[in-house]
């Protein structure tokens, strides 16, 4: 194993057997924001550029997968950087970053430990495959938060579980544990929560053992216009959680999040 790179907060390896390990660094809950997710597209860019991976496993340091927003006030030292801008001289947004995210070439497999959690849903499910264990919880909370969802779950979501099942996870903002996902084809694979990890290097590793032209055509065949599916969903999906920002269930949703206490929303 070589280090590849170190973006941000995430740090890239490459082994010899073509797999790169793309390790997300904020323990424990490894809360997401514009910095971190414009770190995972750069650095899936990168690898992409080089070529020396022919997969990845996405995976975090820490309690969770991803445990969802990072909600630290603007301006803060936690909060997302602001003054990013595209190649257009416009701000960049976290959808941005997202998009660009989506468009990576190489095949990806996330180790999903603990929780994947509203946005940190949609980033696992920005993979090609999941790999879980039975204590990993997923949820789609953003109804629980008074918002819409995100993060391009408006495509992802309904193709690995079906419609019906996308609208009962988005509108009663429920988590299911590990075993449920696996059932209901969130999850790909379920394994003990020691060997998350591994079991998703070794489908990584069997990804990387194919004919990585072949792997490329299919999954351009495959997956080749999920980017332009995910801006489309997340321009939709970013103008509705701005209009819902401003609602006094969103302060409520934020506010009994914080205080670990049921909401109890007005509709206003």
């Amino acid at each position: 194993m070589s280090d590849f790179g170190v973006f941000g907060d995430v740090h890239v390896s490459i082994g010899d057997d073509y797999v790169a390990t793309v390790e997300i660094q904020r323990p424990p809950n490894n809360f997401f924001d514009l910095d971190l997710i414009n770190s995972l597209a750069l650095a899936m860019a990168e690898l992409d550029a080089e070529g020396n991976a022919r997969s990845v496993v996405l995976c975090s340091v820490g309690k969770h997968f991803c445990a969802g927003a990072n909600f630290a006030p603007a301006g803060s030292a936690t909060s997302s950087a602001s003054a990013m801008t595209n190649s257009d001289g416009s701000p960049r947004h976290l959808y941005d970053a997202a998009v660009d995210l989506f468009a990576t070439r190489t095949p990806v497999v996330a180790a999903v430990q603990g929780a994947a959690i509203g946005g940190g849903l949609g980033l696992a499910c920005f993979a090609d495959f999941r790999v879980a264990a039975p204590e990993a919880r997923f949820s789609a909370n953003f109804a629980r938060l008074g918002f819409h969802h995100g993060f391009g779950l408006s495509v992802t979501l309904p193709g690995l579980v079906g419609q019906q099942r996308t609208l009962e996870l988005l509108y009663t903002g429920r988590r299911i544990a590990g075993d449920e996902a696996h059932a209901i084809g969130l999850a790909d694979r379920l394994v003990p929560l020691e060997e998350v990890r591994a079991e998703a290097h070794r489908l990584a590793a069997d990804i990387a053992g194919s004919a990585p032209l072949a792997v490329e055509s299919i999954r351009q065949t495959m997956r080749g216009d999920l980017a332009e599916r995910v801006r489309v969903a997340t321009d939709r999906e970013k103008l509705e959680q701005d209009r819902l920002r401003t609602s006094e269930d969103w302060n409520e949703g934020v506010a009994a999040m914080a205080e670990r206490r049921t909401p109890n929303f007005s509709g206003r």
